[in-house]
């Protein structure tokens, strides 16, 4: 099998918000974060505007491919992360926002903060004190650490430390 190198995470935070919020009302919605099923697959083409290969993703042994959706409305994915739980953190693979959460014509804001505080959330779960790490492309590297308080470890590795998960946490799962 061919070994992939590490492109490095692309994704933008947009804007962070207390879930995901509808640009033109403003209006916010509760979210919800479950495992992708298999029968999920069947929309996330790249045919359907989707920039990676989630079959592809949820095949990898060891990742976990999450997906975003509002409340009472699974049926449609607002986002996607694929994770790797690693000996002391969580490793993220990829996030995408959905097709229609992208660009200036965007639905809703808010989608990869959440699927970040996401993986925070899931490392304090795991013992792992909100750990979570994953490779940036160079040039988003001061963008995370603006936007998500994340470190720059060394290279384009990016380190959310367990302060730095608090806040992502307490923005996007207040309780």
């Amino acid at each position: 099998m061919k070994k992939r190198g590490q492109i490095g995470l692309d994704f933008e935070v947009d804007k962070l918000t207390h879930s995901i919020e509808n640009v033109i009302t403003g209006d916010s919605f509760s979210t919800e974060v479950t495992l992708l099923s298999n029968d999920d697959l069947k929309t996330i083409t790249k045919k359907n505007g989707w920039l990676f290969n989630w079959r592809s993703e949820f095949n990898q042994p060891g990742r976990y491919v999450y997906k975003l959706t509002i409340v009472n409305n699974q049926l449609v994915i607002q986002g996607l992360i694929s994770l790797e739980i690693r000996s002391d953190h969580v490793y993220m693979h990829l996030v995408e926002s959905a097709p229609f959460n992208k660009g200036k014509t965007k639905i809703y804001a808010g989608v990869p903060g959440n699927l970040v505080a996401f993986s925070c959330k899931l490392s304090f779960r795991l013992g792992h004190e909100g750990n979570v790490s994953f490779f940036s492309k160079t040039q988003l590297v001061q963008h995370y650490i603006d936007t998500l308080g994340a470190m720059h470890f060394g290279g384009r590795i990016m380190i959310i430390d367990t302060n730095a998960a608090l806040k992502l946490i307490n923005k996007y799962f207040p309780k």
